[in-house]
């Protein structure tokens, strides 16, 4: 009986002794759980009011103190925004200045990752730094030149002024560079086994393999792409050549705004972007992640 007790009293010791760790990371698992619920909720606060002030009328948008569900809920703001400004017109400039930036970078910056990370030449490491040294620049600096080669061209209020510019990115090379250098150099070496050339392996054995680094790629220049202003602000003055973000900064007045129809027409400029990453968010992930794996 005396043995039976003390075999009992171990079990439950150390049945005690394991209870402890998973006490401890459950409670981890909370403060860990809590501290990104914060987080969420502030990220997600912006678009939430926003979404709200939309329904508003002006009068409920300014009032002190803030008047957070909209009683009642006003329709017309939506309409007013494609009375104020050409907003279809507006929307297919920004989907052409996106498509066309987006496939311009994946083009250029697959190859050029591709042959930062692969092909041997002399200076290659050199050339790199220097083509990285790009991002330490302020982009605002370039505005001048940018405008002055623009408007040589004759391509001011134009749609080649909004996307060719945009579709050199030292980023979008260094993502790939890092994407292409995670993968297996087996796979090259069994592609020139067969007689396949340089140009054939990269375009029928790495390129498929590289899905998930492109697709990141792809949503970056389209979500940089979409949002961008201050370029478009500066080589278009016509309202029919403008995209939706510099539309949406002439809702802006000099006095006053008319807050609710300014974010009923952020709101709908929103949307395709939500739809394009809740489609895209798993690649995303993945590729971020794969190009991030080797260095």
């Amino acid at each position: 009986m005396s043995e039976l007790s003390l075999d009992t009293r171990a079990v439950t010791s150390a049945t005690a002794e394991r209870s402890v760790p998973v006490a401890r990371r459950t409670r981890s698992h909370w403060v860990v759980h809590t501290v990104l619920i914060a987080g969420a909720a502030v990220m997600i606060f912006p678009f939430v009011w926003q979404t709200l002030t939309a329904f508003k009328t002006f009068t409920q948008s300014v009032a002190v103190p803030p008047v957070i569900i909209p009683q009642p809920w006003v329709w017309t703001n939506f309409a007013e925004v494609f009375a104020s400004m050409p907003f279809g017109q507006m929307f297919l400039n920004s989907v052409l200045l996106t498509i066309g930036r987006t496939v311009g970078q994946v083009a250029l910056c697959t190859m050029a990752g591709y042959g930062f990370a692969r092909i041997r030449f002399r200076g290659r490491n050199l050339v790199f730094v220097l083509f990285l040294s790009v991002l330490m620049v302020p982009s605002q600096l370039y505005l001048l030149p940018q405008y002055e080669i623009m408007q040589n061209l004759g391509w001011l209020n134009s749609l080649q002024a909004l996307i060719v510019p945009g579709i050199f990115s030292a980023f979008g090379t260094f993502l790939m560079r890092q994407f292409f250098m995670s993968m297996p150099v087996e796979l090259e070496e069994a592609a020139r086994i067969d007689g396949a050339n340089p140009w054939q392996t990269f375009w029928r054995v790495m390129l498929p393999l590289a899905k998930p680094g492109i697709i990141a790629l792809v949503v970056f220049t389209v979500l940089w792409s979409w949002n961008d202003l201050l370029w478009p602000l500066v080589v278009t003055t016509d309202p029919e050549k403008m995209p939706l973000s510099v539309g949406l900064s002439q809702l802006v007045g000099l006095h006053s705004t008319n807050y609710p129809v300014l974010m009923a027409g952020a709101l709908l400029a929103t949307l395709p972007m939500l739809v394009t990453f809740m489609f895209l968010q798993k690649q995303f992930i993945q590729g971020i992640a794969f190009s991030g794996s080797k260095g």
